[in-house]
């Protein structure tokens, strides 16, 4: 893993962000989280989960985003909460056009308000992410792009770990990842079938069959 410098990592409330934010804190290097509310219909619960998990000194410096209306027509079922008792949602339901553009150009323009150069992601390697802009050749050409036209890095620690990987770092970090929510289907229980909750219990139970 690279050297972590001072700078804004953004936040869901989620294991990975989560995980991410108590390394920081370990390693006494000095962040401010940013949440940003695009629409999706479990902001409230990714906001409650982060003032669960973040210690107080930190929650102090949480910083939001509202750029809802820009998917305000999306029918997503990440924008627009399904009836998971009768519908059956698959990945591909969950699909939202240029979310992570939108979310990483958003955070690096914040970013050098505050005068920062540094943003990080705790996007990992998904097995289930359908998303083209998931992928490693998008996340090294926006970094890119980034660098070459502004002065903000796009840093993505956990880019080359599974979802395994990050939950044993944060429970030998001590994170509190039992409280973090990650389901993208559900507004308030995980639905346990979304890529996330998918990824989430694979990992749990990977961890738990080897201790």
């Amino acid at each position: 893993m690279k050297n972590l410098n001072e700078g804004i990592i953004l936040v869901s409330g989620g294991l990975d962000s989560t995980t991410l934010c108590y390394l920081f804190i370990q390693k006494k290097i000095d962040f401010v989280p940013l949440i940003i509310n695009y629409g999706q219909h479990c902001f409230e619960k990714e906001l409650q989960s982060l003032k669960d998990v973040l210690p107080k000194a930190y929650l102090d410096k949480l910083q939001v985003i509202n750029i809802s209306d820009i998917y305000r027509f999306s029918t997503s079922a990440f924008i627009k909460p399904a009836n998971l008792w009768e519908d059956n949602i698959t990945a591909d339901d969950l699909y939202i056009p240029y979310r992570n553009v939108l979310i990483l150009t958003a955070a690096a323009s914040f970013a050098r308000t505050l005068n920062y150069n540094f943003v990080y992601s705790a996007f990992i390697n998904s097995n289930h992410a359908k998303e083209i802009d998931c992928s490693s050749e998008f996340f090294n050409n926006l970094e890119s792009l980034l660098s070459e036209y502004g002065s903000v890095k796009i840093e993505m620690p956990f880019r080359n770990y599974s979802k395994f990987d990050v939950a044993k770092l944060g429970i030998e970090i001590g994170a509190p990842i039992g409280k973090t929510f990650s389901c993208q289907a559900s507004q308030h229980i995980p639905c346990g079938a979304c890529p996330n909750c998918v990824d989430r219990l694979e990992a749990l139970k990977r961890i738990k069959d080897e201790l």
